[in-house]
């Protein structure tokens, strides 16, 4: 079990934005997010290289990497793919550090998201650890889906474990257990953290939760319970996957987040004054 008591945040502005249905200036996301980098997080998920069809908001990632200042942040820029040439592109952007892909354990979702099957899917990792150890980038691994199965796929924690082990004999260090669709509860969350870290204790485990305002709490203490120590929100809680087929499901809440850090007495390192001027700078972004 993570016995740590320091919590590491990443922000997810791209998350945030891929489905919004207003499309927001290049100049706009890039305004948002040098002001996240100042905050100190973390990681900060800045765009994609997608498909600009399937997700047009994130057509301009790289125009709005031009714009971001890294010199004075700690915070590590990462871009999500869906593909190996997305990989390729990323990998030539110098301010990126951190490229993540949507892998899952269910073949519906991967099909619905990425227009792949998981044999695919697979070698696009493979693909992607190869461009990453060329491009000296780390690369993040999301198991979507991994605490339930909106779709009939086979969901227990035996597939989720296979899945981890693959992961692992390869090489893969960065896993984010995704819950994509809401579909987790607290007793499933706790359980598979902790199964997954007390298996695998070298594996930099985190979790990005989408969850309805009233849910986030127990999914949350949950989730820390079961030795998570890396989380993954937006600001307002705006965003989710608008490729499920489903009502999109909020992120997580950054604010939330750090609030319940302050009342549980857990230290996150980010300048809370940077923070809170953010409230109204997100309002600007999603209106």
């Amino acid at each position: 079990m993570n016995k740590t008591n320091q919590i590491h945040i990443t922000e997810t502005p791209r998350d945030a934005m891929q489905a919004w249905p207003v499309t927001i200036p290049t100049s706009v996301k890039a305004k948002y997010i040098n002001a996240l980098l100042k905050v100190g997080f973390k990681t900060v998920d800045a765009g994609s290289f997608v498909s600009p069809k399937a997700v047009p908001q994130m057509a301009d990632t790289t125009d709005v990497l031009k714009l971001l200042d890294t010199d004075n942040t700690i915070s590590n820029l990462m871009v999500i793919v869906g593909n190996t040439r997305g990989g390729v592109a990323a990998a030539s952007e110098s301010k990126v550090k951190i490229i993540g892909f949507p892998y899952s354990v269910s073949g519906t979702f991967l099909n619905r998201n990425l227009n792949t099957s998981l044999e695919k899917a697979w070698q696009t990792i493979m693909d992607l650890k190869c461009t990453c150890e060329q491009s000296k980038k780390e690369l993040r691994v999301y198991l979507t889906l991994a605490f339930g199965n909106p779709y009939g796929d086979k969901w227990n924690d035996e597939v989720v474990a296979r899945e981890v082990e693959k992961l692992y004999v390869r090489g893969i260090r960065d896993l984010v257990f995704s819950d994509t669709t809401g579909e987790g509860i607290p007793e499933d969350i706790e359980r598979l953290c902790s199964e997954t870290i007390r298996s695998f204790p070298d594996v930099k485990l985190g979790i990005h939760l989408h969850t309805k305002p009233d849910e986030w709490h127990d999914k949350v203490d949950a989730a820390w319970r079961g030795g998570i120590r890396n989380f993954e929100s937006a600001q307002g809680g705006y965003g989710g996957c608008p490729m499920t087929g489903y009502e999109l499901i909020a992120n997580l809440d950054t604010q939330m987040l750090v609030e319940w850090c302050r009342q549980n007495k857990i230290p996150h390192n980010l300048d809370v004054e940077a923070l809170s001027g953010l409230k109204q700078l997100a309002l600007e972004v999603f209106k």
